[in-house]
């Protein structure tokens, strides 16, 4: 059954925003009222069917976009803060993003243009040990702009601007640096983002596979720890749909993750193997070699993430800084 806006009660509304041409299909954009109007949780892919659907739902409960104060992104992924800045235009409304995701959007706005990005992608495909025959006709990806620059960066701990409420912001970084989780405190519900997902896992990358000093899994393992010694009564997902349990769900994905380590652990030995290799011999949704070759760059992404954690954790160690990259167990 397709989703449709609902009210939750206590000043909360909830529009699902659809993500054309992505099997998640939609992202729950919530509205939290405030006598100064409403502030945005997240806003939806920037796409006109997107702005159809968000502009429309919200009119569902009389709210005019025009009258939002605020749009609280809880990280920058395009499906949940592409239309943060057509909001703004629309109302005048700040944008508030985590200031570590806050200066990736920066980044994004001064780096690569499309092309050079593509030839980046591929080299370090290359250099991960995929074969020339693999990568043969490059990558089709559509071209997704970056998001808007927001206006106020967020800490951990903090409360939004949100008039005779109490919504504080909860660093969980992983998916991405800056993610947050949101707690309603007036209403003991979590807005959990992507963080915390009812039946799936988010994507936890490294890019580039061999950056340096970061271990975004260990910080993801760390951030969903944090989250479950937290109670609400309800948790409000971007996507899928609200669910209670937060504590036990947030443990099911750590050892969803200690499982897939114990996986990465059993694909290596003392013989040095490629980053691409070890990807390809992981078990994923679909075979690997159905995968398009943007879906095995983003998997060898997650492949590399649960590497380093095994490297910061004594288990594995690379083999050399030539390419490609090779690990052996230590």
């Amino acid at each position: 059954m397709e989703p449709v806006p609902e009210d939750l009660g206590g000043g909360l509304w909830s529009v699902p925003v659809p993500i054309p041409g992505n099997p998640l299909a939609y992202t729950l954009v919530y509205a939290v009222e405030s006598p100064q109007g409403p502030v945005l949780i997240d806003a939806g892919w920037q796409h006109e069917d997107a702005w159809t659907a968000l502009r429309d739902g919200l009119g569902t409960f009389g709210i005019d976009v025009a009258d939002v104060r605020g749009v609280v992104v809880t990280h920058f992924h395009p499906d949940h803060a592409g239309l943060a800045g057509r909001v703004r235009e629309a109302s005048g409304a700040w944008i508030a993003m985590h200031r570590a995701d806050t200066e990736i959007v920066r980044m994004f706005h001064s780096a690569l243009g499309h092309e050079e990005r593509r030839r980046f992608d591929l080299t370090a495909m290359r250099r991960a040990g995929a074969a020339e025959s693999e990568l043969d006709g490059g990558m089709d990806q559509p071209r997704v702009d970056p998001p808007a620059i927001p206006d106020r960066a967020l800490d951990d701990g903090e409360l939004v601007d949100l008039p005779d409420r109490r919504l504080r912001v909860i660093w969980t970084p992983g998916h991405s640096p800056g993610h947050i989780c949101l707690h309603l405190e007036d209403g003991d519900r979590m807005f959990t983002g992507d963080h915390v997902l009812p039946r799936i896992t988010p994507h936890i990358g490294l890019y580039p596979y061999d950056t340096p000093d970061v271990d975004p899994l260990s910080d993801f393992l760390g951030s969903l720890d944090k989250i479950s010694a937290m109670s609400a009564a309800e948790v409000l997902p971007a996507h899928q749909y609200r669910f209670t349990g937060l504590s036990e769900r947030a443990r099911d994905i750590i050892g969803h993750h200690e499982e897939r380590l114990a996986e990465v652990t059993a694909l290596l030995s003392s013989r040095p193997v490629t980053l691409w290799d070890v990807t390809a011999g992981l078990t994923w949704r679909h075979p690997w070699e159905q995968m398009p070759l943007g879906a095995r760059r983003m998997a060898a992404g997650e492949a590399a993430a649960h590497l380093r954690t095994l490297e910061n954790r004594g288990t594995v160690r690379r083999e050399g800084d030539d390419d490609p990259l090779r690990y052996v167990l230590r």
